[in-house]
């Protein structure tokens, strides 16, 4: 129950964090929305790292959870872009795909997945076909502009979920030394990464600053998503990794319900079905 109860928080954390950095991203620079977020992530993770007392895993394990982070960071750049230029209804549930990749990866080592994990991907992929067909009326010339966003958001929805599903990978790697160190060492590259983008983005003019207005709602951004990542990470430490995937793999749905709610964002009946598919294809993926 403890597990389960972790993992649905998790779900609650990173699905409210993902709502605040689509909203922030469309209303300030993107690489500010990140740099604080990550800032304020990594800062937070060390001080539970030291204070947790917890011993340091190999250099290897934490290159593995470096990594993940990397593609992490690569992901929530792509995904916050498409949340930011696309409706986040759509968005959301095609980048919560990624829970994909692992499998994957299991596959080219070797691993034999379960015909629920196999039935999860096929279902998932149903759902993003459906998501990303465009109606008759994007096709009249009035409507090119919005089919070029509608695709547009749609791809940096693929390309986040090939980056989650690194995430995943790396930092299900790293935990095998230590949970905490590995999400200690993927904010620290994360961090790093965006640290780095926002010197060249200020080096050539680009506005980086998100201003003060934002930085209440970035703070909480950051502090929501690093919970999710400890939640989940301790979540695995506390019950099956199955049980808490799928508990944990939920959080699209409260990112589409608050984008329901606070943005009144409608989709139509076969996008309804497709977002549905894809929500539904993460959970058997979870589960498997």
């Amino acid at each position: 129950m403890l597990a389960v109860a972790l993992g649905l928080l998790s779900s609650l954390c990173w699905g409210t964090s993902d709502f605040i950095g689509g909203v922030q991203s469309r209303r300030v620079p993107q690489v500010g929305v990140l740099l604080v977020a990550q800032l304020v992530g990594a800062g937070v993770i060390a001080v539970v790292v030291v204070l947790s007392g917890a011993t340091r895993p190999s250099v290897h394990h934490l290159l593995e959870g470096a990594a993940g982070g990397l593609a992490g960071t690569a992901a929530l750049f792509a995904f916050y872009r498409g949340l930011a230029v696309g409706t986040m209804s759509v968005v959301a549930p095609i980048a919560a795909t990624g829970a994909a990749v692992p499998v994957i990866v299991g596959i080219a080592r070797g691993e034999a997945p379960g015909p629920m994990r196999l039935l999860g991907i096929a279902v998932a992929i149903v759902g993003v076909v459906l998501v990303s067909r465009e109606s008759a009326d994007l096709d009249a010339p009035a409507g090119a502009a919005r089919a070029r966003v509608v695709r547009t958001s749609i791809a940096l929805a693929l390309i986040a979920a090939l980056g989650f599903g690194g995430f995943f990978v790396g930092v299900h790697e790293a935990a095998k030394g230590d949970p905490l160190w590995a999400v200690l060492a993927a904010r620290l590259a994360g961090a790093s990464a965006v640290v780095l983008v926002a010197v060249a983005f200020a080096a050539r003019g680009a506005a980086v600053s998100p201003g003060r207005a934002a930085l209440p709602w970035l703070v909480a951004l950051g502090l929501l998503d690093v919970a999710a990542n400890t939640l989940y990470a301790v979540a695995t430490r506390h019950g099956l990794l199955s049980v808490v995937s799928v508990a944990a793999s939920l959080y699209p749905v409260i990112t589409v319900m608050l984008a329901r709610v606070v943005l009144r964002e409608r989709v139509r009946r076969v996008q309804e079905l497709g977002i549905l598919a894809a929500l539904g294809g993460v959970v058997l993926i979870a589960a498997g």
